[in-house]
């Protein structure tokens, strides 16, 4: 039997980021890996260049997700006409120009970025090896008090309440991602999740997909490479609130 940290991911808007194809940003039902990697890098206050930190963390984690209520998919357009002379920050912390003739400014630039507004997802999750450091307790710590301000997704994304419930109820138990899900207070009725591969039921009632799932990041690179295989269905929580 496991001990499951739980995480209450709760904002007038969220952005669980899948797969961006040109100026597209869209979003997938659950958080991904490298979101929550990113998150616990922050709150224990990580630089944005501690590459091996945050890999280790992404290597470490074993967590799942369950909906507490869907919200809607809300796309932001976005517009910016940025002229040759224009500069913007950039991650490296310093200004970047832009290249090519007075043509290719005369267009906005555009791009759209979904949202879920007014959603509800709990995730549990835990750190394997659980002895490594950071540990899980330390990762508590850190999302109770985080070294700075957290978001879910993107930065606008600021919580609406804290990470983490009072205990007893930030900690769930059991042998498996699938097992931790049901085990959270809820309504007796199914609630859409999704737990890893050989963390609960592959086959059967409650099963929808098993599927690759391209949400780990190569924190050395910058860019998202390689995948997970998740399973998404539903669970039923075995207890009221």
């Amino acid at each position: 039997m496991h001990q499951w940290l739980v995480l209450k991911f709760e904002a007038p808007l969220v952005a669980f980021g899948g797969v961006a194809i040109d100026q597209m940003g869209p979003v997938r039902e659950f958080p991904a890996a490298s979101m929550l990697a990113g998150l616990i890098g922050n709150a224990l206050g990580w630089h944005w260049s501690d590459s091996s930190a945050h890999q280790t963390a992404q290597d470490r984690l074993v967590f799942g997700a369950r909906i507490e209520r869907e919200g809607n998919v809300l796309t932001d357009v976005q517009n910016a006409h940025l002229a040759k002379s224009d500069k913007g920050w950039t991650t490296s912390g310093r200004p970047e120009g832009r290249d090519g003739g007075d043509k290719t400014y005369r267009s906005p630039h555009r791009r759209f970025r979904q949202y879920h507004a007014d959603a509800s997802v709990r995730v549990v999750f835990r750190l394997q090896p659980a002895m490594a450091k950071p540990t899980l307790d330390r990762v508590a710590e850190a999302l109770e008090r985080p070294a700075r301000p957290l978001y879910l997704g993107r930065k606008p994304c600021l919580p609406s309440s804290f990470l983490l419930d009072a205990e007893p109820h930030r900690w769930s138990s059991g042998s498996n991602v699938y097992e931790a899900l049901r085990n959270l207070p809820g309504a007796s009725t199914p609630l859409r999740a999704q737990w890893p591969v050989g963390q609960g039921p592959e086959l059967g009632e409650g099963v929808d997909q098993v599927a690759d799932l391209a949400d780990t990041r190569n924190w050395r690179t910058g860019l998202h490479a390689g995948s997970r295989r998740v399973v998404a269905g539903w669970v039923e929580p075995v207890s009221g609130r």
